[in-house]
């Protein structure tokens, strides 16, 4: 299937053929960590459970943490 995935941090858009079928896969085949990113779709938070599907934008969101 075919998604864009926007990366918040590093500002790009990248346009690619996946056979992820799940946030979790995805992750796995991008190698992104986990706990580095929030996964979202049209403005929603995704569980690495969640379904994604062809056409779908995913935007990978930093995650910021401090004291």
């Amino acid at each position: 299937m075919k998604i864009t995935v926007q990366n918040e941090k590093a500002g790009t858009t990248t346009n690619l053929t996946t056979n992820a079928t799940t946030v979790k896969d995805l992750l796995v085949e991008l190698a992104v960590n986990s706990e580095t990113v929030l996964v979202a779709r049209n403005a929603e938070i995704l569980l690495p459970t969640d379904s994604i599907v062809d056409g779908d934008i995913i935007i990978f969101l930093s995650v910021i943490s401090g004291g």
